[in-house]
């Protein structure tokens, strides 16, 4: 679940044994646009979660029968709620105390009095945290979808010039198909790593470099860093890729598949292609519009031969009245081969 416009709250389960306390959070977090969930002891919390699936819970570490590090250690322990972010709330500000939350398990803490601008700040802090882990890659460490929308979001709203850069592999079942999913996992891998130091390159502003799944990236940059990044990454990927393949493959230059009806068919080595959209051309209101783009330059630019990069040129004009909009013009894409 998501917190904002047209999406569904996310839910907050508060644990606490003093009123008090259950309504100053209940009513600021829900003035935040949360869905605030209370209970008044462990054993209720433990109920709750089973019905409710909360997204985080705040626990006091001071209360009867069952404390907050206990009642942390079971949420730890449950396999279905073993990644529920916690927050524990403590009376004290020794450190031993700070430790032991952490130490069962929570992933942040707050110490009472506490203010509540600070409370609401955490938690969307561990929230925004936690999902980005959640999110990110295991094969190639980078961040996910989520994190790709929000980049491009952040920049569509800051009214600076962006471009965003979708890329994946020419023939990447091809690799599959020949050698198996874990050489196809290299091949991602490199491609990972050739896109990383091609950003890196690309020095400030920062490039962000995120890894929609499977052999599809993309990454956004400034319009000017365009050329400079695309040209050494498809350079870089090419020669790291050349060194993943069988040697005897490599010395040719292709891969020999046999189909079902067993015949040879001679696959040309990975390349890579990249459809590039840029704010500069048009103007975008949603992150999803801009990947679109992106996605359909990066489908032409797999019409041409080798790594291309295709960057969209279409201009909006404004309409006349009583006028439709006319058709956009399109530029040939720029071919980065050497």
């Amino acid at each position: 679940m998501t917190n904002g416009e047209g999406a569904e709250a996310e839910v907050i389960l508060v644990v606490d044994d003093d009123p008090d306390i259950l309504r100053v959070v209940q009513v600021n977090l829900s003035l935040h646009g949360y869905r605030v969930l209370v209970a008044r002891s462990g054993a209720e919390a433990l109920s709750l979660v089973e019905s409710q699936r909360p997204d985080l819970a705040i626990v006091d570490l001071m209360m009867p029968h069952m404390d907050g590090l206990e009642l942390t250690r079971r949420l730890r322990a449950d396999p279905m709620v073993t990644a529920l972010p916690i927050i524990v709330l403590t009376a004290k500000a020794l450190t031993s105390d700070k430790v032991a939350g952490l130490a069962a398990g929570a992933d942040d803490y707050i110490v009472k009095p506490f203010d509540t601008s600070e409370l609401v700040a955490r938690v969307k802090a561990t929230l925004r945290r936690i999902q980005e882990a959640r999110e990110v890659s295991p094969l190639t460490g980078l961040a996910g979808n989520t994190r790709i929308q929000q980049e491009i979001y952040d920049r569509l709203h800051a009214g600076t010039e962006y471009a965003v850069c979708y890329i994946d592999i020419d023939r990447f079942k091809s690799v599959n198909d020949a050698y198996g999913f874990a050489r196809g996992d290299d091949f991602i891998s490199a491609l990972a790593r050739s896109l990383r130091r091609a950003t890196i390159a690309a020095g400030l502003p920062p490039a962000f470099l995120g890894h929609v799944g499977g052999d599809d990236f993309v990454v956004v940059c400034h319009p000017d860093q365009v050329k400079p990044l695309t040209t050494k990454a498809v350079v870089d990927f090419e020669a790291a890729a050349d060194e993943l393949y069988d040697p005897v493959d490599a010395r040719r230059g292709y891969l020999e598949l046999t189909d079902r009806r067993g015949r040879v068919h001679q696959v040309n080595l990975v390349t890579i292609s990249i459809g590039v959209a840029v704010s500069t051309a048009r103007t975008y209101r949603h992150p999803s519009e801009v990947v679109a783009v992106a996605s359909e330059m990066k489908s032409l630019a797999k019409k041409h031969q080798g790594s291309y990069v295709a960057f969209d040129r279409r201009v909006e004009r404004p309409a006349l009245p009583n006028q439709r909009m006319p058709e956009t013009d399109t530029a040939p894409a720029d071919d980065l081969k050497p």
